[in-house]
């Protein structure tokens, strides 16, 4: 063998073994920013969340997580957009689970993306009880006095709600069946407008966030009836569930999640699970959730897709049953 062939051979493997390791460099993740997709406007309780959590965890990769605002159409514009991006860890969703990921696809047979097959998640950030409020001049003192005032008066009372088909809206069907009762839905351009009709005796009652109605009740401008949720609110820890309060089955709420589109390399979605859940963990982030009025609640990947896979049907049986229907 020539000494030349040997001098070649040897160039060529030193060649290969910069490439090699050149290209497994470039491959470590993450290498540049990570898109964070807000399917909301800037400066909404999604939009607040998603900066605070994409600052904490660009910390933890090592990366910049920059916050991208693609809001419209109930945040079907933001998730169709990362369902379709590449699988690669840079592009994430951060959105409410409830609207993304079982309302819509409750309410709409054609979107542009399937809420299990298109997405894997990371994991649940925060989950916010959803609260029954009454006018205190409405002369309802608790759900049972509810219910039985909405049997003896079929079609009286009504309640307001954020939106059409918002979660709001849909918590309250789910009640009314549970209770066997039947109340007018009014639905509001947003909480701010309900409560503004809540507060002048224009409707005598309410579904909203905790956030959004804890101020009201603590100043005792409205009474608080029950959550919707299958455990009291840290908020509101004197208000009872809806099964304290005598109707049982009802356990619903507003939850967000960190998601991406399904296909992540198994290492990819290893860090960014690890990162995500120290996030959550570190009590100085927890602080700032909770000032900010969220209720930092961790949920492993799992979990989530339990979540997604257990109340999607319930969402479509809702929807069904009390014929609501998308905007």
């Amino acid at each position: 063998m020539s000494s030349r062939f040997v001098l070649r051979s040897t160039l060529l493997s030193l060649a290969l073994g910069v490439t090699v390791s050149g290209g497994a460099a470039a491959e470590t993740y993450p290498s540049r920013p990570i898109r964070l997709v807000a399917p909301y406007p800037p400066g909404g309780a999604t939009d607040v969340l998603a900066r605070l959590l994409g600052k904490q965890l660009g910390d933890r990769l090592g990366q910049p997580v920059v916050v991208e605002n693609r809001a419209g159409a109930g945040t079907v514009i933001g998730a169709a957009y990362v369902a379709k991006a590449a699988p690669d860890g840079y592009t994430l969703l951060l959105t409410a689970g409830t609207t993304t990921f079982t309302i819509n696809p409750a309410l709409q047979s054609n979107l542009p993306y399937d809420p299990i097959k298109s997405f894997e998640p990371i994991g649940f950030a925060t989950r916010l009880p959803l609260v029954l409020v009454a006018n205190p001049k409405a002369g309802i003192h608790n759900l049972r006095d509810l219910v039985a005032k909405a049997k003896a008066e079929p079609g009286k009372y009504s309640y307001g709600s954020f939106g059409q088909g918002s979660t709001a809206h849909f918590a309250g069907e789910l009640l009314w069946n549970s209770a066997g009762v039947k109340l007018v839905h009014v639905p509001y351009k947003g909480s701010a407008p309900a409560m503004n009709d809540l507060l002048g005796g224009q409707i005598p009652l309410a579904i909203d966030t905790v956030t959004a109605v804890a101020p009201q009740i603590k100043a005792g401008k409205i009474q608080a009836l029950a959550v919707t949720t299958a455990r009291r609110s840290a908020q509101l820890p004197n208000v009872p569930t809806a099964a304290e309060a005598g109707i049982p089955g009802v356990d619903i709420d507003a939850w967000s999640i960190l998601a991406a589109p399904r296909g992540l390399p198994d290492d990819v979605r290893q860090k960014l699970t690890k990162a995500f859940s120290d996030t959550l963990a570190d009590p100085s982030t927890r602080k700032q959730l909770e000032d900010a009025g969220f209720e930092p609640r961790y949920g492993t990947p799992a979990q989530a897709q339990a979540q997604i896979e257990s109340e999607l049907p319930k969402m479509r049986a809702v929807a069904q049953r009390a014929g609501i229907k998308a905007e």
